[in-house]
């Protein structure tokens, strides 16, 4: 592997030409091809395998056409204390208002309150609903400016009037705010850890390359694949991330090559052999874990994890390929300031040169720097930095088990947003669970008598507890399928209403039996809590194949049996650590103002998996940076001890600075105002943090300091089986290319003379 690895870095340095030439065509290829395709659709979202799926299915193939896809907006009138909306004057207002929500060539429909009874009983509140001929995404702004016209129409006649629904969503979300402010913070970072404008800039300009060949392709191929609009969210979020993460490891070690005394073309090489080597394999662990998507089932997921998969590869190859290619072009730009003046001339000022000369006359493990410090005081104290860091992650991690899944709706929104007033008016008219009914879908087919059948499904969850009230059944034009909904007594992300949906489910039997017919039950607030059911059982099995497939390939990076099982495991604590903390602010509310959070609840049905598949690539991105260089001393011939101190020395700034970068990206999310995003930027900046700073940077070198040479121990039955790749580069110290190229250009020859 490194040697294959350093021919292909050296080829890409003295062919950087056409590396370029290459890359910028493929670049250029996919984005005429983008232009011109299709545009991407709209997925509707699916979870095979659950109830209010099938009801739902079953509703689109008994209803034709009317299971719409058709937006929907809802106009709510609340009148002024001590009055009700059928006064005469608010009826009339409320009446204007209803006739102006009609216009509009988009309009299918518009629902007057008071001839489609939509007003509560104590006469305050009442809505009116807008049903429109196209998707949400297609409602134009146009049309949401004549509702907010309408609605300003009934204020100006004293109601208190708000609007909600899926035509009102204008699609919000970062638009790209929070990947220009990680673009930034990453570029300042990178300055700060180079000290070279070229150095930094170098691993902004090919992961934007990567980035821009992903998304590209992505959008080449979303007709042909049913890719949605959503699905290059992943890719674009990991593929900025990683690119410069693994162009910040490949350049580095070139740094750290050159400072060695190596000629350009030999340190590209050997940075490529080696550096090159960790990106591989920690690009593998990455794609592991979002191919390992798939293992729970929802398409859309699927999807998501598979195209992000790919924007790591073209990352990875991209790291292999033009990060050399460029250092070709600037071979001495990416340096710092005092070893170009020493390449240029020959010479440095008399207090550097002093400097310079001591570091190279001092033993390897007399260099310190920061990270050396650190990994000394580590080995010193193992035990109480061990007992620190999991005692601390541990007792973080103690409110996950009060962990609560669900989909936040309207009610996360800010207090400021019209949405949320308008679900809070709702609630205070028609009760709390009018925002999240039920639907029961009957399937009377075959029944003797299937409107007295109905009939007896619909009496008989009218009678459950915790129903307030049912609809009248609805049914097709075959007579063989009704449809009715139940409103709970409770909101749709109450507990109890959850426990309602399995009651409901559970006294199925005896109803089916009586009535003689089947239902299921459906419905956003139905649909919720079964993708919450559905993701907390693939939770497990998602981590069995993602962890157990990254533990084999981690045995044979490192060949040791106790390291991967430790970077496991060390992973395990800042995930669930990452959730108790996700739990302990948007779910309890702990600190909940600090982070702009207005309403507490429970956590995103998603959040866990998408936590554990991106932060788990990003901790096995740490754990072989990190351990490789441990893994490369120690097979080189150093001490156990001094093989940690050695893999801090030249690891410890770099992984610091990737965590940093991450943290920065992540955590422009918790700015945004959607509680989903907010609540994705916060778990994964706390996730990157603690994993990267308390896991790989106190708990892995206080457990490796405790095991010494135990930790690199491998049965020897295990070790003939595992195949072996050359991570540490220990074939190329035996490479003849040395001999002929390993040295710097004298001051009389320069270095393009030699390139």
């Amino acid at each position: 592997m490194a040697t294959f690895l350093y021919r292909l870095g050296r080829l890409a340095f003295r062919r950087r030409g056409y590396v370029a030439l290459i890359w910028l065509a493929v670049l250029a290829a996919v984005g005429l091809g983008a232009l011109q395709a299709p545009g991407a659709a709209d997925e509707e979202f699916s979870m095979p395998g659950i109830e209010s799926q099938k009801a739902y299915d079953l509703m689109q193939e008994r209803f034709p056409g009317a299971a719409a896809d058709g937006a929907t907006a809802q106009v709510v009138f609340v009148a002024p204390d001590g009055h009700k909306v059928t006064a005469t004057d608010n009826r009339r207002a409320i009446e204007d208002a209803v006739d102006s929500l009609g216009d509009g060539s988009q309009v299918a429909g518009v629902a007057d309150p008071f001839e489609a009874k939509t007003v509560s009983q104590d006469g305050t509140t009442a809505y009116a609903t807008v049903t429109y001929k196209v998707k949400s995404s297609e409602v134009t702004d146009a049309s949401r400016t004549a509702v907010d016209n309408a609605a300003d129409q009934a204020r100006d006649a004293g109601l208190t009037v708000e609007t909600g629904g899926s035509a009102m969503d204008s699609g919000g979300g970062p638009g790209g705010v929070a990947e220009v402010v990680g673009i930034a913070v990453a570029a300042v970072v990178l300055l700060i850890t180079f000290g070279s404008l070229a150095a930094a800039g170098l691993p902004l300009l090919t992961a934007i390359l990567g980035v821009g060949v992903s998304m590209f392709t992505i959008t080449l191929l979303s007709d042909a694949l049913g890719l949605s609009t959503s699905t290059g969210t992943l890719a674009l979020m990991l593929g900025l991330a990683v690119g410069i993460d693994y162009a910040l490891f490949v350049v580095s070690r070139y740094r750290e090559e050159r400072d060695k005394g190596h000629a350009p073309e030999e340190a590209a090489g050997l940075a490529v052999g080696t550096a090159g080597s960790a990106v591989v394999f920690a690009g593998l662990t990455v794609v592991i874990a979002l191919a390992g998507l798939t293992v729970v089932g929802i398409p859309m997921l699927t999807k998501m994890g598979l195209t992000a998969a790919g924007a790591v590869i073209v990352a990875v190859v991209i790291a292999l390929t033009v990060v050399p290619a460029l250092l070709g072009f600037w071979p001495n730009a990416v340096r710092s300031g005092a070893t170009r003046k020493q390449g240029k001339s020959g010479r440095l000022p008399l207090g550097r040169l002093l400097r310079f000369r001591l570091l190279k006359s001092r033993k390897p493990d007399g260099v310190d720097n920061h990270g050396t410090r650190w990994a000394r005081f580590v080995l010193r104290r193992p035990i109480p930095v061990l007992l620190l860091g999991v005692v601390g992650l541990g007792t973080l991690a103690i409110p996950m088990t009060q962990l609560q899944l669900g989909m936040p709706g309207d009610e996360a929104k800010s207090t400021a947003t019209t949405e949320r007033r308008a679900y809070d008016a709702l609630a205070d008219g028609f009760g709390p669970g009018f925002n999240g009914p039920l639907t029961i879908v009957v399937d009377a087919e075959g029944a003797a008598d299937p409107k007295a059948a109905v009939t007896t499904v619909n009496e008989r969850i009218a009678g459950t507890k915790g129903v307030v009230s049912v609809t009248p059944p609805h049914f097709n034009e075959a007579g063989n399928t009704a449809v009715f909904a139940a409103t709970p007594s409770t909101s749709p992300t109450d507990e109890k209403t959850k426990t309602l949906v399995k009651t409901i489910r559970g006294e199925r039997p005896g109803i089916e039996s009586t009535a003689g017919v089947s239902f299921e039950v459906t419905g956003t607030t139905a649909l919720n809590i079964d993708i919450a059911s559905k993701v907390q059982a693939a939770l497990v099995p998602y981590l069995v194949t993602v962890v157990g497939l990254a533990v084999v390939l981690l045995l044979i990076v490192f060949r040791s049996l106790l390291v991967p099982l430790k970077a496991a495991l060390g992973f395990l604590l800042s995930v669930l650590a990452a959730l108790g903390a996700v739990v302990l602010v948007f779910q309890q509310g702990h600190g909940a103002g600090l982070f702009g959070v207005e309403q507490t609840g429970p956590i995103m049905s998603l959040m866990p998996i998408f936590l554990v598949g991106i932060v788990f690539g990003l901790a096995m991105d740490y754990e072989v940076f990190l351990v490789s260089r441990m893994r490369e001393a120690y097979v080189h011939g150093e001490p156990a001890h001094q093989s940690i101190v050695s893999g801090f020395r030249h690891s410890a700034r770099v992984v610091v600075a990737a965590a940093l970068i991450m943290i920065a990206v992540f955590a422009g999310f918790i700015g945004e105002s959607d509680s989903m995003i907010k609540m994705i930027g916060f778990g994964m900046a706390t996730a990157v943090l603690l994993d990267a700073f308390v896991v790989r940077m106190a708990i892995v070198p206080a457990v490796l300091a405790l095991l010494g040479d135990r930790a690199w121990w491998l049965p020897k039955r295990l070790d003939r089986l595992l195949p072996r790749v050359d991570v540490e580069g220990e074939a190329l110290t035996r490479t003849p290319a040395a001999a002929a190229h390993d040295r710097e250009p004298t001051p009389d020859e320069p270095v393009e003379a030699r390139v």
